[in-house]
């Protein structure tokens, strides 16, 4: 159906193999040069180290702040949806710093 994306859909379903296998205990397996190394050479480009405070959120998300019947067009007040043009962002909280604004005084 066009325009759905349940949860529970599976989202990587049409997305090249060569990035990713299951193993054989059914569990998810990067190949090598796939997305994960993109991912590392990425980190690496920036200069992260390992002792960085790293986040990883899901951006493209819904959430419902009005309370529903709990049905597909009035869902329940906290449920979260995808939507499918979800993205992964990966922030370094440590090189981040949150600097508040000064006045300047010349503008007086």
């Amino acid at each position: 159906m066009i325009g759905k994306l349940d949860p529970e859909e599976r989202v990587m379903k049409d997305v090249i193999n060569d990035y990713w296998s299951i193993s054989k205990d059914k569990s998810f397996a990067w190949k090598s040069d796939g997305i994960m190394d993109l991912v590392q050479s990425s980190i690496e480009t920036l200069g992260w180290e390992s002792s960085d405070n790293i986040s990883v959120e899901i951006g493209g998300t819904q959430v419902y702040e009005i309370n529903g019947a709990g049905t597909k067009w009035a869902p329940t007040k906290g449920t979260k949806k995808y939507n499918k043009d979800a993205f992964i962002v990966i922030k370094n909280l440590d090189r981040n710093p949150t600097i508040s604004s000064k006045l300047n005084n010349e503008d007086k």
